[in-house]
C-alpha cells in the first residue's frame, strides 16, 4: 500500500519522550503529512502532545485507532511490552508500520511480527535505529571496505554507565522485565551496530548479574551487568562489556584490532581514532563532512511508503539483535 501522492495520514500510539523530542519535531518539517490522532497510556499527556504538535485527535482505545479507515500508517512509540501486539494488529488492518526499538519483548515475538511483515510486502515496516555510531558509521565502512586494517583478528566493546547505581531508586522500566521483555541496558543497540560493521556473532558466551535486584518492593531480574565473549566471521573475537552500575563511568567504545592496525570509536564523543602502518599511538582520523552519517529516520519512513520500497532498520535486521539478546539470556 504505498501513497506516492497526497497526504500521508499517520496515527501515534505511545508518543513518550523520543517520539516528542525527536520524532515529531522531524516530521512537521516534512511536507504532506497529517498527524491524524494519538493514544497514550494517559490521556492527560496524549492530549499534551496533541497540543503541542496539532494532532488533531486523542483516543483512549489504540484498537480503534488503529481501525480507522482513514490512517495510512502507525507510529509505535511504546515501551516493548506491546510492540508485538500493536505491530500484528496494525499490519493486519493494512497499514504502515514504524515501531521503536527495541523490536520486541522477546526473539519469538520478533520473529512473529518478522512472519506478519512479510506476509504483506506492500505495506512498509521500519523499527527506529540506534544513534550510536551514526555519524562516523559511513566513514567506518568505508575503511573496513578498504581493509585498512589487515585482518580483523580482535575487538573490545565496553559500554558502562552508573544508571542503575544507586540501589535506593525505584526500578526504571527498562528494569522491568514484564515492560522491557529481554531487553538489556544497551545490548541490543551495539549488537545492531556491531552486525553493520563486522557481521553477526556465529557463537556467544555471556555472564551476566543483577548487583541490586531489590528496588522498593520490586525484584529486578533484568541484569546490571553482562560480559560476553564470542566469534564472529572470519575467525574474529569480540570481548563486550556492558554495566549499568560503574560509579562515575560514562564511556562507551569500541576498539577493533586488525594484523595492519587498530580502530577505535568512540560513542560517547562519536570520534574515530586509527594507527596504521605500524604506529605506536592513536591518532584521531577526522569524519569528513561530507562523508558524516544523518538522522533522516523520520524521512526514511515516509520515503520508503511512497516509493513502495522497504527501509532499514528492517524488521529482519531487529530479529538479528533480539538472537544477540536471546543467546545472552540462555548464556
Amino acid at each position: 500500500m504505498s501513497i506516492p501522492s497526497g497526504t500521508l495520514r499517520i496515527g501515534f500510539i505511545g508518543a513518550g519522550g523520543i517520539v516528542r523530542t525527536r520524532h515529531l519535531p522531524n516530521l512537521k518539517s516534512i511536507p504532506n503529512l497529517e498527524f491524524v490522532a494519538v493514544c497514550n497510556q494517559r490521556r492527560a499527556t496524549a492530549e499534551a502532545i496533541a497540543r503541542d504538535f496539532g494532532i488533531a485527535e486523542v483516543m483512549d482505545d489504540w484498537k480503534a485507532l488503529i481501525a480507522r479507515p482513514d490512517l495510512h500508517a502507525i507510529w509505535i512509540g511504546t515501551p516493548p511490552y506491546m510492540h508485538a501486539e500493536l505491530t500484528l494488529a496494525a499490519l493486519a488492518a493494512g497499514k504502515h508500520v514504524f515501531c521503536q526499538a527495541r523490536m520486541a519483548m522477546n526473539l519469538p515475538q520478533a520473529r512473529e511480527m518478522l512472519a506478519a511483515a512479510q506476509a504483506r510486502p506492500n505495506q512498509v515496516t521500519m523499527l527506529c535505529p540506534p544513534p550510536h555510531g551514526m555519524r562516523g558509521d559511513p566513514t567506518v565502512r568505508r575503511l573496513l571496505k578498504d581493509n585498512v586494517l589487515g585482518k580483523l583478528l580482535h575487538f573490545r566493546l565496553q559500554a558502562f554507565n552508573d544508571a542503575w547505581a544507586n540501589p535506593a531508586t525505584p526500578a526504571h522500566w527498562r528494569q522491568k522485565i514484564e515492560l522491557s521483555g529481554q531487553n538489556i541496558l544497551s545490548v541490543g543497540i551495539y549488537a545492531e551496530v556491531l552486525g553493520k560493521w563486522l557481521g553477526h556473532p556465529l557463537e556467544l558466551r555471556a555472564t551476566h548479574h543483577v548487583f541490586h535486584p531489590d528496588r522498593q518492593g520490586y525484584h529486578v531480574q533484568i541484569p546490571d551487568w553482562v560480559s560476553i565473549t564470542g566469534r564472529w566471521p572470519n575467525d574474529l573475537f569480540g570481548t563486550l562489556e556492558w554495566s549499568g552500575v560503574a560509579q562515575a563511568a560514562h564511556h562507551e567504545q569500541l576498539e577493533l584490532y586488525g594484523d595492519a592496525g587498530t580502530l577505535v570509536y568512540d560513542f560517547t564523543e562519536d570520534r574515530l581514532y586509527v594507527a596504521l602502518n605500524g604506529q605506536k599511538s592513536l591518532h584521531e582520523r577526522p569524519i569528513r563532512a561530507e562523508e558524516q552519517g544523518q538522522w533522516t529516520v523520520e524521512q526514511d519512513f515516509v520515503n520508503a511508503i511512497r516509493t513502495g520500497t522497504q527501509p532499514e532498520p528492517s524488521f529482519a535486521t531487529g530479529v538479528k539483535y533480539m538472537e544477540f539478546l536471546d543467546s545472552i539470556w540462555q548464556g
